[in-house]
């Protein structure tokens, strides 16, 4: 068995979020927390602690968003399903998040390109697998390469409403991109929206949990590591109350 890390770390970087939305981690090491210890117990000296040490912990300041997580339909809009309450992150049926993976391959299409329902079916013919109710879609684009780099947010295509659709109609539950986001760039739709006056273009990737609820993974890694069927993926959010989004560890099984 082999097991795929699919997961970025949350780290201090202004690359992997728009600007003012990455995470803050401010580190405290062994010889900073030694008096934390010691406010615990008054009748010890720093000098009984094994090398005059504390413990080393970290406060954290960020988004659900940031990182690998997963975004629940509460995300997208406070409806599903054609109008049902949208559910939250501790919400999402643990069963959704286990499943046969498949890698689609987009690596090829432009930035900000959005994929397009025949773009979808095309690709599943090229990989010769037919979609089935309860696998976990993997899409790697351009951006997997780009993490870490200036340009990593306005990099890679992103997934189209229509193309959503097509997935969440076959039974898809949940499904992630190595890309910022699910949708295209906004730099690019913002064009596009500037260009043609129609709003509607706006995140239609997300907006499809409407019509029928998913869930995805954004930021994930070593997409180009899996083949594109043959695994499993297991993908358990962080149990946030009442949140739109859960961090997570994402993790692809090879099985011999």
């Amino acid at each position: 068995m082999q097991l795929i890390d699919l997961a970025r770390p949350l780290e201090n970087t202004t690359f992997a979020d728009p600007p003012g939305l990455h995470p803050e981690i401010q580190y405290f090491a062994h010889e900073d927390t030694a008096p934390q210890i010691l406010d615990f117990f008054p009748d010890v000296s720093r000098d009984q602690l094994p090398g005059g040490e504390g413990w080393a912990v970290e406060k954290v300041t960020l988004s659900t968003h940031n990182g690998t997580h997963l975004d629940a339909p509460y995300h997208y809009h406070s409806t599903m399903d054609g109008g049902k309450r949208a559910i939250t992150i501790d919400e999402v049926p643990l069963e959704w998040c286990m499943g046969p993976g498949v890698r689609l391959d987009f690596r090829h299409l432009p930035d900000g390109h959005v994929v397009t329902a025949a773009e979808v079916e095309a690709e599943f013919d090229r990989i010769g697998h037919d979609l089935q109710p309860g696998d976990i879609v993997l899409i790697n684009t351009a951006a997997g390469a780009a993490y870490g780099e200036r340009h990593y947010v306005a990099t890679g295509c992103g997934i189209g409403h229509e193309a959503t659709c097509w997935m969440t109609e076959r039974g898809m539950r949940v499904c992630g991109t190595d890309a910022w986001s699910w949708d295209a760039p906004f730099v690019h739709t913002a064009a596009r929206v500037a260009q043609t006056g129609d709003a509607s273009l706006i995140w239609e990737g997300h907006r499809a949990g409407m019509v029928r609820g998913y869930c995805h993974m954004e930021k994930l890694a070593n997409l180009d590591k899996l083949p594109a069927t043959g695994f499993e993926v297991q993908c358990f959010p962080v149990k946030i109350k009442g949140a739109s989004a859960g961090w997570c560890r994402p993790v692809a099984i090879l099985r011999d």
